[in-house]
């Protein structure tokens, strides 16, 4: 892997990890497309390099949230320390249901990540993923406009979400373990058809997505100190902090995005492309 592939591989990753369009897959199909087979993605100095751009992500999240996730810990220690909840405490609402939609996605991940790559990791399910991430972007919104043509129900805030629609959407999220569905783009989904807005639904995704990102990195960490990581060391550094300035600023953009916008240009992005390269990868162009 060349310093020039590191850092766009970073850049890649701190853009699509945060926009509805699955690191996963544009990981895979990128270097495809353009022809890197010089990148074994199974290699040790390979997967820790990724785990350094994994924990640049996560970073940047915390930072961007730094503010709320502090106000949450307080909330969370304060009702851990005083035996009950306040459900009057927003802070100590949010935090419970971000903790219970995390059970599904830790449990899911543990079990499943690993098989679940080794399978599907191939240009052409990756692609056929991608086109299916964009049906369900639309789909989801269908959905939700549906609902509120037909049952006219208020948006809700994120702590008026239940438990269960809580751990809901964790299990959306956990869809992202197959290449080419968005994690994020999956639990905005879920939010919006748990009745929050695109706004509510995009900072609860985040929100969700930073511990996931944050723990599977540290998981992974012992790759750090596989034989040959040393060699990618300046590469690793250097994709990390771009990858989190990448992720920063997608997730900046992305909130104010929301405010008054939809899924749908993603979803005709993923539909597209995915579409395309799943015809490549059929006809041979790219494996």
């Amino acid at each position: 892997m060349t310093l020039a592939q590191a850092l766009f591989l970073a850049v890649l990753q701190g853009v699509s990890e945060l926009f509805p369009i699955s690191s996963l897959g544009h990981t895979i199909l990128v270097p495809a497309v353009l022809g890197w087979h010089n990148i074994d993605r199974t290699d040790p100095t390979f997967l820790a390099f990724v785990v350094v751009l994994h924990l640049g992500t996560a970073i940047a999240l915390l930072v961007f949230y730094r503010d709320e996730w502090i106000a949450i810990v307080k909330a969370l220690v304060a009702s851990v320390a005083r035996g009950k909840l306040d459900p009057a405490n927003r802070e100590e609402s949010i935090g419970w249901r971000l903790v219970v939609g995390t059970i599904p996605v830790g449990i899911l991940g543990v079990i499943l990540e690993a098989p679940v790559r080794h399978l599907f990791a191939s240009p052409a399910v990756a692609a056929a993923f991608l086109a299916v991430n964009g049906g369900i972007m639309f789909l989801g919104e269908y959905l939700r406009r549906r609902e509120r043509t037909a049952l006219d129900r208020p948006d809700i805030p994120i702590e008026g979400m239940s438990y269960g629609q809580s751990v809901l959407v964790g299990l959306a999220q956990s869809a992202a373990l197959l290449p080419g569905i968005s994690r994020s783009g999956a639990s905005i989904v879920a939010g919006l058809l748990c009745d929050l807005d695109h706004e509510s639904a995009a900072r609860y995704s985040f929100l969700l997505a930073t511990p996931v990102i944050l723990a599977a990195s540290l998981l992974e960490i012992p790759k750090l100190f596989a034989p040959g990581a040393h060699l990618v060391a300046f590469e690793a550094v250097a994709g990390g902090v771009l990858a989190a300035i990448a992720a920063y600023c997608s997730v900046a953009f992305l909130t104010r995005y929301f405010k008054n916008n939809d899924l749908r240009p993603f979803g005709w992005y993923c539909l597209i492309a995915g579409t395309v390269c799943f015809v490549l990868a059929r006809m041979g162009v790219i494996s």
